[in-house]
């Protein structure tokens, strides 16, 4: 008995549309070099549409982060580059990003970049009030905060009171 798959089911990603992704999900975040765009949970998905057409989907961390711009003009060109003539970057606001969005690598590459990484807090239910934010210089949870934003809307500004280093904070969402 052969059974087909409900019209409703999500199709599976062709080798072309896999490979497209990997080139994509390895752009750079242009306000967050250390991790790509896969790491950082914005790219949600690539599709090809026709012969050399594709369409791109991004999440941003926020609904007014000016980096979109970038991150689709840079995905574009990384795209052309491999031969696609047509690229559509689309903005998708649903579902929305959240911080559990990002890699397991991007968040070991943000710690050694000297950025904390948000905690994952899907599993832990509400973040608390007070957030005990480790250093990511020194590993102490002593810390402080210095201002509720940082070189980007999405991080904070904190300090380790043991080893007085000033550093960045990923915001959780």
């Amino acid at each position: 008995m052969v059974t087909s798959a409900s019209p409703t089911a999500p199709l599976s990603p062709s080798p072309l549309e896999e490979r497209l992704r990997v080139l994509a999900g390895a752009v750079p975040d242009p306000e967050l070099p250390v991790v790509s765009l896969e790491e950082l949970g914005v790219l949600r998905g690539v599709r090809v549409l026709g012969p050399s057409s594709v369409e791109v989907e991004l999440t941003p961390t926020y609904t007014g982060c000016p980096a979109v711009e970038t991150m689709s003009a840079d995905i574009e060109r990384v795209l052309h580059q491999d031969g696609i003539e047509r690229v559509a970057v689309r903005t998708v606001l649903s579902p929305p990003w959240t911080t559990d969005d990002i890699s397991p690598e991007g968040r070991r590459k943000l710690a050694e970049a000297g950025i904390a990484p948000p905690r994952p807090h899907a599993a832990q239910g509400p973040i608390p009030l007070t957030l005990s934010v480790r250093c990511p210089h020194c590993g102490s949870n002593d810390t402080e905060l210095l201002s509720r934003f940082s070189s980007t809307a999405c991080k904070a500004l904190r300090r380790c009171v043991s080893c007085r280093e000033p550093f960045d904070h990923f915001k959780e969402l």
